[in-house]
């Protein structure tokens, strides 16, 4: 079973940047899709960036422009570069599979953007 370990996240002013990693403890080739999801305080868990295994990659409208998502299946790792940060972003970040496995989702890693 796959573990999923998401790490880069902090406090960063509005403008600012931070890059997510995600590190799988096995292959993540097989999964065709891979994505990043946030939850904020009272809100839903959504979808805001995924890749699939051949390099395509979709963003949701509320980052387009601002987040990168890229892959490396070598190193069984997928990352979410943000820049222009808003206090909107601020959420808790995940990956998982597109659609995700419940068994997949980790303990996420925290973004908050404060001034």
């Amino acid at each position: 079973q796959v573990q999923l370990v998401e790490s880069g996240g902090g406090l960063v002013q509005p403008g600012g940047s931070l890059r997510l990693a995600c590190a799988a403890s096995g292959s993540i080739f097989s999964f065709r899709n891979m994505g990043w999801y946030r939850q904020a305080p009272g809100k839903e868990r959504e979808l805001v960036a995924n890749i699939f295994s051949g390099g395509t990659t979709r963003n949701a409208d509320s980052v387009k422009g601002r987040f990168t998502i890229a892959r490396d299946n070598d190193k069984n790792t997928v990352y979410l570069q943000m820049n222009s940060l808003k206090p909107e972003d601020t959420a808790v970040y995940y990956c998982n599979a597109v659609p995700p496995y419940n068994a997949y989702w980790g303990q996420g890693t925290q973004v908050t953007v404060s001034s």
